[in-house]
């Protein structure tokens, strides 16, 4: 994915699928699931990628640090990461036109951290939106089949 150069972004290729991990400051003001403008620069370039493999699909996952949030709108963390990637998912079907059919949005909550969360850099690390450009899954159950 060239053209996505930021050290809040990270882009991993593992053989048939693309994912790429966003730092939630690039993305969200903390505890909100609203896109910041700024950030759609960011997700133009993902679409770029992800338009560039119509054959693909987008699964959008929200994950959060163990911090607990309870406001009107969201319960806990499971509200929010699974919020924050229908969030992206929104901004990849509105603005920037990617066929909603591809798109898939999912939250993790708190439960698969990369850190530790005892420390903020930890924490913030933890705070991610991943996007996995992924075959379809009958496409993948075709390339198992294939013989090497």
């Amino acid at each position: 994915a060239a053209g996505i150069q930021d050290e809040d972004i990270v882009v991993d290729v593992e053989k048939t699928v693309v994912y790429i991990s966003i730092a939630d400051k690039l993305l969200f003001k903390s505890g909100s699931a609203t896109v910041s403008e700024k950030a759609k620069a960011v997700l133009g370039k993902v679409a770029t990628v992800i338009s560039s493999r119509p054959d693909m699909e987008v699964q959008v996952e929200g994950y959060t640090d163990n911090v607990s949030i309870s406001t009107a709108t969201m319960k806990d963390n499971w509200d929010l990461s699974t919020a924050r990637a229908t969030s992206v998912v929104r901004v990849l079907q509105g603005d920037f036109s990617i066929d909603p059919r591809r798109l898939i949005a999912a939250g993790r909550s708190e439960y698969v951290p990369l850190e530790s969360n005892d420390t903020p850099q930890g924490r913030a690390t933890n705070r991610r939106t991943r996007i996995v450009i992924l075959p379809k899954l009958e496409q993948f159950f075709d390339i198992l089949e294939q013989k090497p």
